[in-house]
């Protein structure tokens, strides 16, 4: 799978744009979005591979329901039809607006690292049905990808409107480096472990990786395990 995403970006960069056409493939789905949600519960869609996923993103944030926000809060929300009775109950404003605009099957994955959530990956279809157990197999290993786009080159960063980032979050930066020992300590884990909950904790709180970097060394944030 990743082959077919790295033959999508023609030995450019890999971007968000190319892992959601490479979803949109591999699951039969009519469009994709990423969504990163702040510590303060702010949402930030980072790509949408049509205007329809736009829309109904636009209708999660104004409504405030959804699979959407189920999938931050509580793991994965597969919504196989919203025109169903059950999910009209648990949504009452947003499952009958959903259907309206156009989709009628929903599918949220939370993108995690350990227990701190970065935000979510949407599949939108406009017929109703299960995704079907080969294919949420697909896109959980493609959230992944996402995720891994997200902590590698995101962190602290918004992403331009073609999915791809601005500057990376790398380690050219000494604090980072420092941080990424001191965190090693604080929590018992590797160095890679670490620096995955250092970018996680950028992300999550909309910081640069070198200023969260520069705070831990500084010692005015301690990580103890309950981040962010």
């Amino acid at each position: 799978m990743w082959h077919q995403i790295v033959d999508r970006a023609e030995a450019g960069p890999v971007t968000l744009a190319h892992v959601c056409a490479a979803t949109i493939s591999a699951t039969g789905v009519d469009a994709v979005a990423v969504t990163a949600t702040t510590a303060g519960a702010q949402r930030e869609t980072l790509y949408a591979s049509s205007q329809l996923a736009l829309d109904v993103e636009g209708l999660t944030v104004t409504l405030g329901e959804g699979p959407g926000v189920d999938g931050y809060s509580d793991g994965p929300s597969l919504a196989s039809d919203l025109a169903d009775a059950d999910c009209r109950v648990r949504w009452p404003v947003f499952a009958p607006a959903a259907v309206a605009a156009g989709v009628c099957a929903l599918f949220v994955l939370p993108l995690q690292v350990g227990g701190v959530s970065v935000g979510v990956m949407s599949l939108y279809r406009a017929e109703p049905g299960p995704l079907g157990r080969e294919r949420l197999a697909d896109a959980l290993v493609l959230a992944d990808t996402v995720l891994a786009l997200m902590l590698d080159e995101g962190a602290g960063e918004h992403a331009r409107r073609d999915g791809s980032w601005g500057e990376r979050g790398g380690l050219q930066h000494p604090e980072i480096h420092q941080a990424t020992g001191m965190v090693t300590v604080q929590l018992g884990v590797s160095a890679s472990v670490a620096l995955v909950r250092l970018r996680a904790y950028a992300f999550a709180h909309d910081r640069r990786l070198s200023d969260v970097g520069k705070d831990v060394v500084a010692r005015r944030l301690r990580f103890g395990g309950s981040e962010p």
